[in-house]
């Protein structure tokens, strides 16, 4: 009988395609070590998503791929996951105490992009990630109420704000600055002017990720953003519907401009399952998200339902992630999350925070 080669484990990995990262483990450069002692195997992953909650399953998959290589009796799995910085638009400068940011856009209102900003920041917390949730949408603030609270920013200098904790994340919004019924009349210049300060008074901590819920449009405001705010990767969020499906492209066209990578799409209300009798039905159209991400070369991050139960937690402060962690839709957003997330990983490292500032003088 022939000794099991390292080789014949490579290959089983480099035929299997992780569902997360959609490529094999070994491509994606997840391998940090494979080794291989008679009919023993020790693999050693390093992911570069957060994985505290899916590691668990990435191990059993593994564990059943492996051990129906002929020879192989016994696995030993170690995994470790590790965010890096990665590049954002040429010129706009980093924001102090943040790795990552990831820009939440719609380009049309009424889409439920603040609830998929709120969830997804939400779930890439659940899997061990430190994260934290600007609301840049100036005129109509929402995340206070979906992460259930009121608090003010405090300040230990008077010139820094320290983000508000909602449900384990750090966040800031100007809903937290006004009452409820204050309405922000204000022009163009002063929004981008009070979330600029908003971004980088806040002293944020050690963030692997900051979701940024955008404001609806494709305007002045937010191409103006898009080009001040440093942007790892952006999300657009649509609906099957046609009308949504043309204001998205509007927004992914948008973020091409500014240099801006769209990590990919999600498909909100796809479909509606009738919580008397079962019944599903496709209310906006079917397939619009899916059809639009594959003409454009964007990935279909994933499809979220009409649910009567994600707007009601995220009204009543507790978004479906924190509410029924164990659901379907939960498990749905914390897969968009990771998926999100592990694209991002496969860009283009930034090493802006590796290195110090160097000051050439005259003296």
């Amino acid at each position: 009988m022939s000794s099991l080669s390292k080789a014949e484990v490579e290959s089983a990995l480099q035929g299997w395609t992780e569902p997360t990262l959609q490529t094999d483990l070994v491509s994606a450069g997840a391998v940090k070590n494979l080794s291989v002692s008679g009919s023993e195997v020790e693999l050693e992953l390093e992911l570069g998503f957060p994985a505290d909650r899916y590691g668990v399953e990435l191990a059993k998959q593994l564990r059943k791929l492996l051990l129906a290589v002929p020879g192989v009796d016994s696995i030993k799995i170690e995994m470790d996951w590790t965010v890096t910085a990665h590049t954002t638009q040429h010129g706009v400068e980093p924001i102090a105490g943040v790795r990552n940011t990831i820009a939440v856009a719609s380009a049309k209102g009424g889409v439920g992009k603040s609830t998929v900003a709120v969830n997804l920041a939400l779930a890439l917390a659940a899997e061990g990630a430190r994260v934290g949730l600007l609301d840049a949408d100036i005129y109509g603030p929402s995340q206070p109420r979906m992460l259930g609270t009121d608090a003010k920013p405090e300040s230990t200098d008077g010139k820094s704000m320290e983000p508000v904790i909602g449900h384990g994340i750090q966040s800031m919004s100007i809903g937290y600055l006004i009452d409820d019924d204050t309405p922000m009349v204000w022009r163009g210049p002063m929004v981008t002017q009070a979330l600029q300060q908003l971004l980088r008074d806040t002293r944020w901590r050690d963030l692997d990720y900051l979701v940024i819920d955008l404001p609806p449009g494709t305007g002045d405001i937010q191409l103006t953003l898009s080009q001040k705010v440093p942007v790892s990767g952006a999300v657009v969020v649509t609906t099957p519907q046609d009308i949504a499906l043309i204001d998205a492209l509007k927004g992914l066209r948008m973020f091409e401009k500014v240099q801006v990578p769209v990590l990919g799409l999600v498909e909100n209300m796809s479909t509606h399952v009738c919580s008397e009798c079962g019944h599903e039905e496709s209310i906006f159209g079917h397939g619009g998200g899916a059809q639009m991400a594959a003409d454009n070369g964007v990935e279909l991050l994933g499809e979220l339902p009409l649910d009567i139960r994600i707007r009601e937690y995220a009204d009543n402060g507790n978004p479906s992630v924190i509410a029924e962690p164990d659901s379907t839709v939960a498990a749905e957003f914390r897969a968009i999350a990771r998926r999100t997330a592990a694209k991002l990983s496969q860009r283009q490292r930034s090493y802006a925070h590796s290195f110090p500032k160097i000051v050439i003088s005259n003296d």
